[in-house]
């Protein structure tokens, strides 16, 4: 065996050396702890650990609120409150206004061609303060149901929305004017997400997944109330409706607010008429037009376990 002399051998490092190698293992990805390296968490052979956490964490956070069950507000993040509504309506009517008393807007086509875009804005924005009532609604709804059962012993029946604008902020706004938790889910979207600020902050989550997202909407529902809306709303809306359909989960109230909506965008009797549907499918829903026709469905359905909490 070959006999080696320390002058066979590299010198050992200097101090400043030492340190450097050692800023580089701290550095390093592979010396994160596995829980803190993001980079590791999102590899693909790991999205069921991913899905996981995304179960575990609301369900934990919320059974430490004592949040025993919820109702689903859904509807459009396009709804506008009132006040916004009525304010865009009127500053587009004011233009409009100004441009036709314009003597000098007649002969420019640049000015014609602006009144006709302020004509097809003022259109909009009355079909937005039209919609902006049930705004008022889903708020009022709120307001009702977070008195009727939350108490700091016990909460049941926390609202719980997708954590964004519109029909979302109306219902979370509706708890936090009575002093109510409630509860919003967001999700990572293309163009972000940006959270309604009336969420209880402990009860505000982010989602990557939408199938946890869902699955939390529905996991401790004990109805669902469904506003106007577009593919989203429609989508939460026809799960709810297939789990309970077919026996996933129990029978809850489901209101539609709205009837001349719905019926024109879901034409449930066709579905019956075309045996698509069993007619007694249609009972899974009802129709409500404002807060206290919703809160009184849920009173007819739970009956003594709906009691009376703090009036407002």
């Amino acid at each position: 065996m070959e006999r080696l002399t320390m002058a066979d051998l590299p010198p050992f490092p200097d101090d400043e050396t030492l340190e450097a190698m050692r800023q580089d293992i701290l550095s390093h990805p592979a010396y994160r702890l596995s829980e803190a390296d993001t980079d590791f968490l999102a590899e693909e052979s790991l999205r069921g650990v991913r899905l996981e956490l995304e179960y575990l964490k609301p369900h934990m956070v919320m059974r430490q609120h004592r949040i025993r069950s919820t109702v689903v507000v859904f509807g459009s993040a396009r709804i506008l409150p009132p006040e916004k509504a009525h304010a865009r309506l009127e500053a587009v009517q004011g233009e409009l206004r100004a441009l036709e008393n314009d003597p000098a807007s007649g002969d420019s086509e640049v000015l014609a061609m602006r009144r006709r875009e302020l004509h097809t804005e003022a259109r909009e924005a009355e079909r937005q303060v039209h919609y902006s009532a049930y705004y008022t609604q889903a708020r009022r709804f709120a307001q009702l149901v977070s008195c009727q059962f939350q108490s700091q012993a016990q909460r049941d029946y926390v609202v719980i929305t997708g954590g964004g604008p519109g029909i979302m902020m109306a219902a979370n706004q509706g708890a936090h004017d009575v002093g109510c938790e409630s509860i919003g889910l967001n999700i990572t979207l293309p163009h972000e997400q940006e959270p309604n600020p009336f969420m209880t902050p402990a009860l505000a989550f982010r989602f990557h997944y939408f199938a946890l997202r869902k699955m939390h909407f529905l996991l401790r529902a004990k109805a669902l109330v469904a506003f106007p809306g577009g593919f989203g709303t429609l989508d939460e809306l026809m799960e709810a409706l297939t789990l309970v359909q077919t026996g996933k989960m129990d029978r809850i109230p489901i209101m539609l607010f709205g009837r001349e909506y719905w019926e024109r965008v879901i034409e449930f009797q066709f579905l019956v008429d075309e045996g698509m549907i069993d007619a007694a499918d249609k009972n899974l829903i009802t129709y409500v037009e404002n807060a206290q026709e919703a809160v009184n469905v849920l009173k007819s359905h739970y009956g003594e376990d709906f009691h009376n909490g703090r009036e407002i």
